[in-house]
């Protein structure tokens, strides 16, 4: 998960899989090698993530401290992946205040890989090369550069599904069972129908969904062009897929379908356990975030469905090691490890985050979990990254998504006519893409 805005968390599965995540590392050393902080050689490796991996929540810090005992690990983390960049682009730019290990969202990727190489150190100085066969091709392939250069090892990925609260869908009279809904809802279309029969009988402050912004996300998430095509050209403007996702998104709000709420905002964090909305669109990543957040009440009254409309993918992460960091090697062999089939499968376990590791995906087929009333999230989200896409990734994507989705929050919550906001998301994609 990690998570969502693309991810906290938020970010598959065999040989030719889902999309990848995006989190890297690159290039080149020519740095001082590692130096301890103390006596002992002990040292204290730090890691700056976004949103939810997992790591510190399924014990992986504890555990590793306890094979490594002179390595202590410290985590910082920012819960908006957006506000996380920013600050993580000030200081590659200036070269001070790096973590030893940083994560990087699947809509960065080809960022990093394109036009930051230079900044992050490439791991095949390490011998990262031999893990190639553990990790999904397209989550391996998007960190690694033309010229072979290994940026990144593989976290997660974003599967999708829908969560839903089975005690709201009672109140309203609707059917709760996970494969009557999915035939339900198995068209977008269906979706918004069954969302205008929720409203007519729904609890008193309850809507069909979070946002709008989360419904566009996750649709956009089931295509394999988006933004860029595979020559690199940006198409957002004529691609039909976009457009669909975006009219889509806006009948919802003019069906008075959502709740308006931003995402990763306090309000909506407030609403998993109020009941403020019915279902959500979630990648494997954000099962974590929604027990987070709702809480011990809130066991047994959430569970997880097919997604309409076919499978997709939506966010996905990467380990990174900055040029800068201070502990190149001994930030390798932590991120090594986290990566393993056997951590990414604990952390599944434990946070929903769906593995990159093909190793991983085998040992979690029949997972289920309690929290989400038994639901077999591991044939539901394991089917969904078998069935994925593998998207084409462009540099500036995760900018030109945050402009769509901004835009499509001034239809939402101020009534914007949704010509105007689409010609305002152009100018704000023509300024963030230069």
């Amino acid at each position: 998960m990690p998570i969502a805005r693309a991810a906290k968390r938020a970010t598959a599965r065999l040989g030719a899989v889902v999309l990848a995540g995006a989190l890297l590392a690159a290039c080149g050393s020519g740095a001082s090698p590692d130096s301890s902080d103390g006596a002992g050689g002990k040292v204290t490796l730090t890691v700056d993530l976004f949103g939810s991996f997992g790591f510190k929540e399924a014990g992986l810090y504890e555990e590793y401290q306890q094979l490594h005992p002179n390595v202590t690990v410290k985590q910082s983390d920012t819960q908006d992946e957006a506000d996380y960049w920013k600050s993580l682009q000030t200081r590659l730019a200036g070269g001070g205040g790096l973590a030893d290990v940083q994560g990087v969202e699947v809509g960065r990727i080809a960022s990093v890989t394109q036009q930051q190489s230079d900044k992050f150190h490439d791991l095949k100085a390490f011998g990262a090369d031999k893990l190639k066969g553990q990790f999904a091709e397209a989550k391996w392939s998007a960190a690694t550069t033309k010229d072979g250069k290994i940026l990144g090892l593989g976290t997660d990925v974003g599967p999708e599904a829908m969560c839903y609260r089975t005690d709201l869908f009672q109140q309203a009279g609707l059917p709760t069972d996970r494969e009557e809904l999915a035939k339900k809802w198995s068209t977008w279309e269906g979706y918004l129908e069954l969302g205008k029969e929720y409203k007519k009988k729904a609890p008193a402050q309850s809507a069909w969904l979070d946002s709008i912004g989360s419904l566009y996300g996750i649709m956009i998430g089931q295509e394999k062009e988006r933004y860029y095509n595979a020559s690199g050209e940006m198409i957002y403007e004529k691609n039909p897929a976009v457009r669909t996702a975006w009219d889509t998104s806006v009948k919802a709000a003019e069906a008075g379908l959502s709740a308006k709420l931003d995402q990763w905002s306090p309000q909506w964090n407030q609403a998993f356990a109020a009941g403020s909305f019915a279902t959500i669109p979630c990648p494997a990543w954000m099962l974590g975030y929604v027990k987070a957040q709702a809480g011990a009440a809130g066991q047994g009254k959430w569970d997880i469905a097919k997604l309409p409309g076919g499978a997709g993918n939506w966010g996905g992460s990467y380990l990174s090691i900055p040029r800068a960091a201070k502990h190149k090697e001994e930030a390798y062999k932590l991120i090594e490890w986290l990566t393993a089939p056997e951590q990414q499968a604990k952390v599944f376990q434990k946070q929903g985050n769906f593995p990159s590791s093909t190793g991983a995906i085998a040992k979690i087929a029949d997972a289920k979990d309690a929290y989400f009333s038994g639901a077999p999230i591991g044939q539901i989200f394991g089917d969904a990254a078998k069935e994925s896409p593998v998207q084409v990734l462009g540099v500036h994507d995760q900018n030109v998504m945050q402009q769509l989705t901004n835009a499509l929050g001034e239809v939402e919550r101020k009534g914007v006519p949704s010509d105007t906001a689409w010609e305002t998301a152009k100018k704000g994609v023509a300024n963030v893409t230069g």
